[in-house]
């Protein structure tokens, strides 16, 4: 892990380099996915089909694409009692954590007029769920449960194809959190087929769910045929740890984010150089062993990074430049903190408080802006599965009153129409 204090040249250079991450992805990505959208768009099925003969390697029908109630059934035959409680377990929590998310209708009256907002699900909502490197029925229930919450009747699931058939976890987490449909289709041409609707997927109103730099790119490339949650890109974690840090714990939670992906990014922030140094050997070390050894390697590699700083305060404003997904503060007193963080995905709060139980068990979300997109972007929640729509209604002599500035200001804006169609109503 690479260690820059204050004092360094580079240290400016590695916090630019850190904090503009995120940038879009390159013409030759995008190009290639446009290319599969148009087809997809004009082709349905049928390109759909030869995209996943070509990158998945699977040869599927039309029929084939769409996941059958057996195979969901025959899924919890695979896997263990406990892992299908641990499953329930976590399904339960985030149900808790997001049922506190809801919005409902609410209307006031100013004097004889009635405002208000009315809050209704979209229609369906489509749930990308990555596969390939990493098998994630966590996502599965994080995507589909505030979904359910929100109302949303048709929950659409798409997965790529694996030739020994979907991921039982997959099937079984879909099952629990109540998805309505599972189609064995992933990549550019999933997202495609959940934007436009082919003869067998039919289109759904907004896609969410995490997936590779070329979803990710589909999905901010169709942002305005269908609603999207965010543009995610890979997992990232910044611990902000001072003096009294344990060097175990904190090596521990960024080899934790980092076996996610080899593009998968940690920050450590500290006032402390010798606890830097500490982590940077501990790292090595716990390497060793890993199932992922090799992926969460590559990451730390390429792109792990320690800043030293003086202070906490400056701590904090290292944390802010960068506006991580994950912010795990292993400092005492953490609340003490908490109004000054601007920019986080989610937050890590104290000594005993581990990326993974965030990922999996705690309750809230962890579909989270990535990318330094947690300066605008929010983590997914039942908010992302709603509309609201305004309620206005006026009663003839509430009209009366406001009248005259509604036709001056009609007539400052060059609308006659809009001044004549409250003044129809007096005629």
């Amino acid at each position: 892990m690479k260690i820059v204090t204050q004092a360094d040249r580079s240290f400016i250079p590695s916090l630019k380099k850190a904090s503009l991450r995120g940038r879009a992805a390159g013409a030759a990505v995008e190009k290639t996915v446009r290319t599969i959208l148009q087809a997809v768009e004009r082709g349905g099925d049928k390109a759909v089909l030869r995209y996943t003969k070509q990158f998945d390697k699977v040869s599927l029908k039309p029929e084939d694409l769409r996941v059958t109630p057996e195979e969901i059934k025959n899924a919890y035959f695979h896997i263990r009692k406990d892992e299908g409680d641990a499953l329930r377990l976590a399904a339960q929590r985030i149900t808790a954590f997001h049922e506190r998310q809801r919005t409902k209708t609410w209307m006031y009256q100013d004097n004889d007029a009635t405002l208000g907002q009315v809050v209704t699900p979209v229609d369906a909502v489509g749930i990308y769920v990555p596969g390939g490197k990493a098998v994630y029925p966590s996502s599965v229930l994080m995507c589909a449960i505030p979904a359910k919450v929100a109302g949303v009747p048709r929950i659409v699931m798409v997965t790529p194809p694996q030739k020994g058939g979907i991921n039982p976890y997959l099937l079984v987490a879909a099952d629990i959190a109540g998805v309505t449909e599972i189609y064995r289709l992933g990549g550019v041409q999933a997202v495609a087929a959940l934007a436009y609707g082919t003869n067998t997927i039919a289109k759904v109103d907004k896609i969410v769910g995490p997936g590779n730099i070329y979803v990710a790119t589909a999905k901010r490339l169709l942002y305005g045929t269908t609603g999207i949650d965010m543009v995610a890109g890979p997992s990232e974690l910044l611990v902000v740890a001072d003096d009294e840090a344990k060097p175990a714990h904190v090596a521990a939670d960024l080899l934790c984010e980092a076996e996610h992906d080899e593009d998968a990014q940690v920050f450590l922030v500290t006032t402390s150089e010798r606890l830097a140094k500490d982590v940077g050997k501990l790292i090595e070390a716990q390497l060793k062993g890993l199932q992922r050894e090799k992926i969460a390697s590559k990451s730390i590699a390429r792109h792990a990074v320690a800043f030293v700083v003086g202070t906490m305060d400056e701590a904090i404003e290292v944390a802010n430049d960068i506006a991580p997904e994950h912010l795990t503060l292993s400092v005492d007193n953490p609340f003490d903190y908490l109004e000054k963080i601007r920019h986080a995905g989610a937050l890590f709060l104290g000594r005993y408080t581990p990326p993974s139980v965030a990922d999996y068990i705690a309750g809230p979300n962890h579909v989270l802006p990535t990318g330094g997109t947690a300066r605008f972007f929010s983590p997914l929640s039942v908010n992302d599965y709603v509309k609201v729509s305004n309620i206005v209604h006026y009663t003839k002599q509430e009209l009366a009153k406001v009248k005259d500035p509604l036709v001056r200001l009609a007539n400052i804006e060059g609308f006659d129409a809009h001044a004549k169609s409250a003044q129809s109503r007096f005629s």
